[in-house]
């Protein structure tokens, strides 16, 4: 399960806590736990899925400081003990978090790409290809989950979705809708398995009204290597209601992650 819980969670954070006890996922990855260095809340979604707040269960992928100072952390709860952690936090290249998750059997990919500009996403993409071992990847099993601020052409956006963007004052995704962050790592071998199956039911994980214009967008997202997207049994989004501005995630697998 990937899920954005906006800002750290704040007052919200017995409904998400809500959630996550509902949809008890194996593997979790949070993005924007703001003001969890101390592990408080962190310690609690543990708890929530019965598991210690320990590193072997827990982690915090510290981000780097925007020019604000905030950092939008990401989170990993994992059933399976987490083995190695790398954490890809470069200023030069990483606009939050990037964390390598070695679990036994499986690399995850938990990430939060930048916010501001599809340029800064598609480093992002590149960097991530360059982390991973082309050969590995065509039999292994490796998943990247996260808040992928990027569109697909895979998504029934509309044709004038330009013309809305401008009038919503979103300048993020370009004019006109970029696409080319998703279409890397899809060149990469990644696959987007909302769409395994054909067109889902649901795809909008973020639903934003700016100015009086509504917009629906998909940038939450969960991609496999092919061994993975085989052993596909479901995805779905699970919708979040006032616990954040973000829908999640699920995806279930054949052999449990």
């Amino acid at each position: 399960m990937t899920w954005n819980i906006l800002f750290g969670g704040g007052d919200r954070f017995e409904q998400i806590l809500g959630l996550v006890s509902r949809t008890a996922p194996d593997l979790l990855v949070l993005q924007e736990a703001l003001g969890w260095e101390d592990r408080v809340r962190l310690g609690r979604i543990a708890s929530a899925l019965g598991l210690p707040d320990d590193p072997r269960h827990a982690l915090l992928g510290e981000a780097r400081p925007r020019r604000s100072g905030k950092r939008y952390h990401v989170a990993v709860v994992s059933r399976r003990p987490i083995l190695s952690v790398r954490l890809h936090n470069d200023p030069a290249v990483i606009g939050h978090c990037l964390a390598e998750v070695e679990l036994g059997g499986l690399t995850l990919f938990a990430a939060h790409f930048d916010s501001h500009h599809e340029n800064l996403r598609f480093v992002e993409a590149r960097y991530l290809r360059s982390r991973i071992d082309p050969q590995k990847f065509a039999t292994g099993r490796f998943i990247l989950a996260g808040d992928l601020n990027s569109l697909s052409r895979r998504d029934p956006y509309p044709s004038d979705l330009d013309v809305l963007l401008k009038a919503a004052g979103t300048d993020k995704y370009g004019h006109p809708p970029r696409f080319e962050v998703i279409e890397e790592l899809e060149s990469a071998g990644w696959i987007d398995l909302l769409h395994v199956r054909g067109a889902p039911a649901q795809w909008i994980t973020a639903k934003r009204n700016r100015g009086g214009v509504h917009i629906d967008y998909r940038t939450d997202y969960v991609f496999g290597s092919p061994a993975m997207a085989a052993d596909l049994s479901s995805i779905s989004v699970v919708p979040a209601g006032d616990a954040s501005d973000h829908d999640a995630v699920v995806a279930t697998f054949a052999e449990p992650v």
